[in-house]
């Protein structure tokens, strides 16, 4: 499991080292999931190593938030003038991400799951 937190971390490495050289407007944790969702698809060799790593990660994902959450609570006057706007961000975001998710599974699962069945029509 070390390997692939060290995997992990590489490509966020990479990430932080694109952003800083092109000047992207983006983090460097989304360009080195990108570059790592690359990597997975190329089935590079070093992939199976990353999924005990992920799966440890996601496993305790609510430890991960739980700052974000402190953060927003310890400096809550900087954000109570767009609290409205925040609110709503939230809400739609998660309802979109809902929406968008549960398409994506219909299209992934449209066989109903069962490998090397044909779909019924």
């Amino acid at each position: 499991m070390i390997d692939g937190l060290l995997i992990l971390l590489l490509f966020q490495f990479f990430g932080e080292i694109i952003v800083r050289l092109t000047g992207l407007p983006l983090p460097a944790s989304v360009v080195g999931m990108v570059l790592l969702l690359l990597a997975l698809l190329l089935e590079t060799p070093f992939t199976q190593r990353v999924a005990p790593a992920a799966g440890g990660l996601i496993k305790h994902i609510s430890l991960l938030i739980f700052p974000l959450g402190v953060g927003i609570v310890l400096q809550w006057d900087r954000y109570q003038d767009n609290a409205l706007a925040l609110g709503v961000a939230v809400v739609l975001g998660t309802l979109i991400s809902l929406v968008l998710v549960t398409l994506m599974l219909k299209v992934l699962f449209r066989d109903g799951g069962r490998k090397g069945e044909t779909p019924h029509e």
